[in-house]
């Protein structure tokens, strides 16, 4: 009993070691977004953002997709053969995912002007043959990864994703500011920005052979016990899994992907000027950190629950199960709804201080809305994957990607940016209801009562209200979008935050469930 309560303590450890890197890396991605932005412009941001999801997908497949199936794979085995196993899974897999990683290489680096013309810009060709060049690190990341995580090891994995994305981070900056300052065209500062990003990847799989040449375990040649799994079954997992496992993480990249191939050539199409079409596409862009940092933030609270729904069901308590899950969509609903409004209304002075100015604002206000519906849709995700579902949250992405493709082509020639805007939040909000739809069905509970909706009415009022009063307040100070915008986030903040908990949205247990829990209710008490 003690032991098997190790190692359930053990893999919960692993788990949050791997949430933490999550965080940390998902802010770091977003957060840099802003600097990169100031220094190379509307039409430089253009530019990275149009080849970004290329590499996004490499990013997230080797980071939270091909790594999990493989490491489940190894996990199933017993130890006395697990060593074995490790073996056959990691060379298989190394195999299979060097032969994809190349096709994928060869296909985009091959036709990456015919993708540019698609897009629009052949300038973009340059590039999309430097993203092709992630695709060859899928491999070897994806299996030294898939290995640690297996043998619960989640050290090294969580250590290469932060060194991957501080490098890429650091040098995104470095050669924007470097390139920049010594007049480089703005396509050859993209192409810095890719590169940076496929440095980072090298310098992940440098962490990661340090930590593989220090396992003394892994690098021992001595055969514990055969294993009988077969190369077909590794495959078959590695292709029926290995996109469908992460595909709640893929479905904002995607959504980013749909807007590469459409919004720019549809301006350019009506009639707009290209360099107009291209600074209005880099505004647009400017959403993207806002509603990453917002569904980080707000699915950062609602998964950390996801452990114990997966305890739950271990345990077969159903009464258990369905109170984790609601209050885990609860949770993403009360956080993603407080920043989607929060964030709407004090777009145009948060704007102005991150952007230096305030274009297009009212576009950016719309897309603040993402905010709540991406969150409850990755929560929806998590949830019907852990209860044994992982194929119906890749069902109901590809109606959310089909959704928001539509939704461009009829609304972007009469409404441009403003158009693919709501395009975006309409898109999520039809993935988020279909998920809340089938978890009903398989909880037959509702997630809100009346109460819960009167609370969550009642905070987005006296919020929206405090905050539009607020914002009449005369300031007269030399950094006033900066203070405006700080003390607006602290008001409009606490007073959601005030009222949702004094209407008893979260009953004290449940509180004390959530990071910071303890430490709101006695600041409340």
């Amino acid at each position: 009993m003690n032991n098997s309560k190790n190692v359930t303590g053990h893999v919960l450890k692993g788990a949050a070691i791997l949430s933490i890197a999550g965080i940390i890396t998902k802010i770091l991605s977003a957060a840099y977004r802003i600097p990169f932005q100031n220094i190379v412009g509307d039409v430089g941001f253009f530019i990275y953002q149009q080849v970004y999801p290329i590499y996004g997908i490499a990013l997230i497949l080797s980071t939270y997709g091909f790594p999990v199936v493989i490491s489940k794979l190894i996990a199933e085995f017993p130890e006395e053969e697990q060593l074995e196993a490790t073996r056959k899974i990691g060379k298989i897999s190394f195999i299979f995912l060097s032969i994809v990683g190349t096709l994928f290489f060869i296909f985009l680096f091959f036709n990456a002007q015919l993708i540019a013309n698609v897009m629009g810009d052949e300038q973009l060709t340059g590039l999309i043959q430097l993203s092709a060049f992630s695709f060859l690190s899928l491999s070897t990341l994806s299996v030294m990864r898939g290995v640690f995580q297996g043998r619960n090891e989640m050290v090294p994995t969580a250590v290469s994703q932060i060194v991957e994305q501080t490098f890429r981070v650091g040098l995104i900056i470095f050669f924007s500011i470097y390139l920049v300052y010594n007049e480089y065209n703005l396509y050859y500062v993209g192409k810095g920005a890719i590169l940076a990003s496929v440095i980072g990847g090298m310098a992940a799989i440098i962490v990661l052979l340090v930590f593989l040449v220090k396992s003394k375990q892994l690098t021992n040649r001595t055969s514990v016990k055969k294993t009988n799994i077969s190369s077909y079954t590794i495959i078959q997992k590695l292709l029926t899994q290995g996109i469908t496992i992460c595909i709640s993480s893929l479905l904002l990249i995607l959504i980013n992907m749909v807007d590469a191939f459409t919004v720019y050539r549809n301006m350019v199409e009506v009639g707009i000027d290209e360099t107009v079409a291209k600074g209005l596409k880099g505004i647009y862009d400017r959403g993207q950190p806002f509603i990453q940092l917002g569904t980080v933030v707000a699915t950062a609270f609602s998964l950390s629950l996801v452990p114990a729904i997966t305890m739950a069901i271990v345990r077969k308590e159903q009464k258990e199960i369905e109170d984790k899950i609601n209050l885990s969509l609860r949770v993403s609903i009360v956080i993603g709804l407080g920043a989607s409004f929060g964030l709407a209304l004090l777009m145009k002075p948060i704007n102005t201080m991150l952007f230096m100015n305030d274009h297009q604002s009212s576009v950016l206000m719309i897309l603040s809305f993402s905010i709540l519906f991406s969150s409850i849709a990755l929560t929806g995700a998590a949830i019907l994957q852990g209860l044994g579902f992982p194929y119906t949250p890749a069902f109901i992405v590809a109606i959310g990607v089909g959704s928001k493709y539509i939704s461009n082509i009829l609304l972007l020639p009469k409404y441009d940016i403003l158009g693919a805007a709501i395009a975006t939040v309409l898109s999520l909000f039809i993935v988020a209801s279909i998920m809340l739809v089938i978890i009903y069905n398989k909880t037959r509970r509702p997630v809100l009562n009346s109460s819960f909706i009167w609370t969550l009415g009642k905070a987005t009022v006296f919020m929206s209200v405090s905050l539009l009063l607020y914002l009449q307040l005369p300031l007269n100070l030399d950094n006033r979008e900066i203070v405006r915008s700080f003390l607006g986030v602290i008001i409009g903040g606490a007073i959601f935050l005030y009222t949702i908990i004094r209407g008893h949205y979260f009953s004290k247990e449940e509180l004390l469930l959530l990071p910071l829990g303890k430490r709101i209710a006695r600041l409340l008490n």
